[in-house]
């Protein structure tokens, strides 16, 4: 728990020091979301039926955004590869790296999403729901993102093949998570969609660091 620690406030610490990466990524976001609106009008019937499929996809590609910075600094400076031949559990220090990762990029997004919602013409428990949705399903692609990560690690065109990796995975979170507000807003409720969203979470915390892991001792062989 030391080297977890340890290595969540060092990458917490270097995010903070490139603030300029993360306002890209929130500056993404809201750009974005804030296009929509002006290319589909201005009808608030039409606004609130796409309202939370948008922010979902301007969530889900401003993490990819961000993704590739994951492993990469360590990587060029020789860092990963001391970390890996370490005695300490590998998948500890990556999920501190993935938590680290999370909190800079998806939290921003959690604090600007109400404001955001409302150009939709959300209501007060529609965001709510939109909300909570992003907060259960974001961890879960900054897991599956960090494998991809790990796989494309050094290789030219990385970013790219990121892309093409982990976006057919992302699908069912993006269904799930913008699906969980139209329940809402239907009648029938949000819970299954948000069981499904914790469900697919708690298997991606299980499964990603090791894959994670694995992959990472390919791409430094």
């Amino acid at each position: 728990m030391n080297a977890f620690s340890a290595i969540l406030r060092r990458d917490l610490l270097l995010a903070w020091r490139s603030r300029s990466d993360l306002l890209i990524s929130l500056a993404f976001f809201v750009i974005v979301g804030c296009l929509f609106p002006f290319g589909v009008g201005a009808e608030p019937n039409q606004l609130r039926a796409i309202g939370p499929g948008v922010l979902w996809v301007a969530a889900l590609l401003s993490c990819l955004l961000s993704l590739h910075r994951l492993f990469a600094q360590d990587y060029q400076d020789g860092t990963l590869e001391q970390m890996l031949l370490s005695p300490d559990p590998t998948v500890l220090w990556i999920l501190a790296k993935v938590i680290a990762h999370w909190a800079t990029t998806a939290i921003p997004l959690l604090l600007i999403t109400p404001l955001m919602a409302l150009m939709f013409d959300l209501e007060g428990g529609a965001i709510q729901v939109l909300t909570a949705s992003l907060a259960i399903g974001t961890p879960t692609l900054s897991l599956i993102g960090a494998v991809g990560a790990a796989l494309t690690l050094g290789l030219r065109g990385g970013g790219a093949l990121l892309a093409l990796l982990v976006l057919p995975l992302f699908v069912p979170i993006l269904i799930f998570g913008a699906g969980s507000v139209d329940a809402y807003l239907s009648g029938t409720g949000a819970s299954a969609h948000m069981l499904l969203l914790g469900g697919g979470a708690l298997g991606a915390l299980a499964l990603s660091p090791i894959a994670c892991a694995a992959a990472l001792r390919i791409s430094t062989e």
